[in-house]
């Protein structure tokens, strides 16, 4: 899936479109000519009208639109039979730590069983590369950092995590079974303009420039390994042409390597593999609308971790080095947008 411009360009289907991640990637693709098939369920967990707008910006005649929850059965096995395409991103998700102690049946819905609906259509129409968004909470109670990709990770710290984890296990079942190559990506912290109004870039940004205080959690002992979402979608545009081979096909394993000996799966870290830390993301921001920020200074919330950090060395290995946005830069572009989109 590298740049290129002629009718060869692989299709591809991105689960969760129009969401924050599947935006950015679509827009990527779609630039350099690819063939895209979106499917997003828009879903209120967030406005839906910035779902909406994100989708609306992707529309031209490489871009075909569907609308529907992957849990549902049949739909995916319809859309993949017809969409026919070589690469499967997927996406498509439940998201947030908090929100998965709230309402933890909407992760089984989406989470799982829609991720078992897409592997199965796979199995039933395989494609060259399934690419499935894990997240760095898998990790949960490791405390050795950085986080390496062959860390046993099976002690999640929220539901949220251990979704994640269970499509890990799924995914390796079926790469295993049929043959899928599948690559499981982990993201660490992502942000950037049409982000989540549920992540702490948006939700400071928003209070600051309107004089509320905002919760600062663990009093502000926190650290993050930020990634600029255009970074991230770099690494998975290099991903897309990095399919697992079965054992039987592969030469020597990259040292370090997280590839199944059983089956042609592995599990990537996505990060800029460089924790900073909360106060100097909020100085960032305070920088970028001019204003300074009210703290409201709170304890570490249930399902949360005070640190994650991507050791890189595999993702380097596999893809070379990534694109690193200075945060400052990056806060910067998220907060123009803000201020444009919401006229603030």
């Amino acid at each position: 899936m590298m740049d290129r411009d002629d009718a060869q360009a692989p299709r591809v289907l991105v689960t969760g479109s129009a969401g924050f991640i599947g935006y950015h990637l679509c827009a990527r693709l779609l630039e350099t000519g690819h063939r895209v098939t979106g499917l997003d369920a828009f879903t209120d967990y967030y406005d839906v009208a910035l779902k909406r707008a994100r989708h609306a910006r992707l529309e031209g005649p490489n871009f075909t639109a569907h609308e529907g929850r992957v849990e549902t059965p049949g739909l995916l096995d319809d859309l993949i039979a017809r969409a026919r395409p070589e690469i499967v991103v997927h996406l498509a998700a439940q998201a947030g730590v908090r929100h998965s102690i709230e309402a933890p049946e909407s992760y089984v819905e989406a989470n799982l069983i829609g991720s078992f609906r897409l592997i199965e259509a796979l199995r039933r129409h395989p494609c060259r590369h399934l690419m499935m968004a894990s997240t760095s909470s898998a990790y949960g109670a490791e405390t050795e950092m950085p986080y390496r990709e062959d860390m046993a990770a099976n002690l999640p710290m929220s539901f949220y995590a251990a979704t994640k984890k269970a499509n890990e296990a799924m995914a390796h079942s079926y790469a295993h079974l049929y043959g899928i190559p599948t690559t499981m990506f982990r993201f660490f912290t992502v942000y950037g303009p049409w982000g989540r109004p549920d992540m702490a870039l948006f939700k400071f940004t928003s209070a600051i420039l309107e004089d509320r205080p905002i919760d600062v959690y663990n009093h502000g002992e926190m650290r993050r390994d930020f990634t600029y979402v255009d970074d991230l979608v770099e690494g998975l545009v290099r991903l897309a042409d990095r399919a697992p081979q079965a054992p039987k096909a592969r030469g020597a394993a990259t040292p370090g390597d997280s590839l199944s000996p059983v089956a042609p799966w592995r599990v990537v870290n996505l990060g800029h593999g460089a924790p900073q830390r909360l106060d100097d993301f909020i100085a960032a921001i305070e920088t970028a609308t001019g204003r300074e920020a009210r703290r409201n200074l709170m304890p570490i919330q249930p399902g949360d971790v005070p640190a994650t950090w991507a050791d890189t060395a595999l993702q380097e290995a596999l893809i070379g080095k990534l694109p690193k946005t200075p945060m400052a830069q990056g806060v910067a572009r998220f907060v123009a947008w803000y201020r444009a989109h919401y006229a603030a």
